[in-house]
């Protein structure tokens, strides 16, 4: 999502990559920002951006692909600018969209709302919980907003949030990827790199997760049991990562690869640069 490549200063940490397994790559994409799987239908939602990730311009949509990689529907849902995170619960699909949040319903495909959420900057990723609120990022507010049906509320704002990016949904609590403190909005670059941090459903405390903190511009994230995984955008570096333990490299991309998804056994990972979404098996990728 982001549409320049900048240096950025990273915080030193050793890694072996452990290539997890390519299941499949489909291709053909414009600027993929993130990969959400639609269990209810059995297939996998690819948002696509179509230009600057900031232009209200009407280029971005919505594709469709089956679980094997295959390209069900090329423009499902038209009429964006530049689609990124998205989220389903109570039958609709939620799409982050710049300052606005878009509404498809799933059975039918149809834009059906537009939900203005004021103050928003640069909405980013989004996630449900349980009881089928939607949590949004806001990367250049240090915010998180919660979206109730079609009401969006302002649900915590902290600098320790360091430009949240991917938000997951887990238990009780956010699991949140932060691309670092003071960015430059300009080229995305950082001062220092992010890590991933927790915010408490009930509390909204937000708390840096141990041994995971100032390692990599963070972009999509992902929980499957107890490991926790985040790709870093500028890099394209897909990691695992477990509490008590240090962030780990278990793939490696081109730079951009964005917002993953999961269907609890494999992640999907869209490659913003490549224009390709890949599906990786986990088996051997972690002990």
């Amino acid at each position: 999502m982001k549409h320049l490549i900048a240096s950025t200063v990273f915080a030193a940490i050793s890694v072996s990559v452990a290539q997890a397994g390519e299941l499949w790559r489909a291709t053909g994409f414009e600027q993929p920002e993130s990969a959400l799987v639609d269990t209810a239908h059995n297939r996998i939602v690819v948002s696509n951006i179509v230009g600057n990730p900031g232009a209200v311009d009407g280029n971005g949509y919505l594709s469709l692909l089956s679980m094997d990689g295959k390209v069900v529907s090329r423009h499902w849902v038209d009429g964006m600018d530049a689609p990124k995170g998205m989220a389903i619960a109570g039958g609709r699909l939620y799409a982050a969209d710049i300052t606005k949040v878009r509404v498809v319903d799933l059975a039918s495909g149809r834009l059906v709302e537009t939900i203005d959420v004021p103050g928003a900057v640069f909405l980013n990723d989004m996630t449900a919980d349980g009881a089928g609120k939607v949590y949004v990022s806001d990367m250049l507010a240090d915010t998180i907003y919660r979206i109730d049906g079609d009401r969006p509320e302002l649900f915590v704002k902290d600098a320790l949030l360091a430009s949240p990016n991917g938000v997951f949904a887990d238990g009780d609590r956010l699991i949140v990827a932060s691309w670092g403190k003071g960015i430059d909005k300009t080229d995305f670059s950082t001062a220092e790199p992010g890590g991933l941090l927790s915010v408490d459903l009930a509390t909204r405390k937000v708390a840096p997760l141990p041994g995971a903190q100032k390692f990599a511009d963070l972009d999509g994230v992902v929980a499957i049991g107890d490991t926790i995984y985040a790709t870093a955008y500028m890099t394209g570096t897909l990691y695992g990562y477990k509490r008590g333990g240090a962030p780990t490299a278990i793939a490696q991309f081109k730079p951009g690869s964005a917002d993953i998804g999961t269907d609890g056994r494999r992640i999907f990972v869209p490659l913003m640069g490549e224009g390709e979404v890949v599906a990786l098996s986990l088996d051997s990728s972690q002990d």
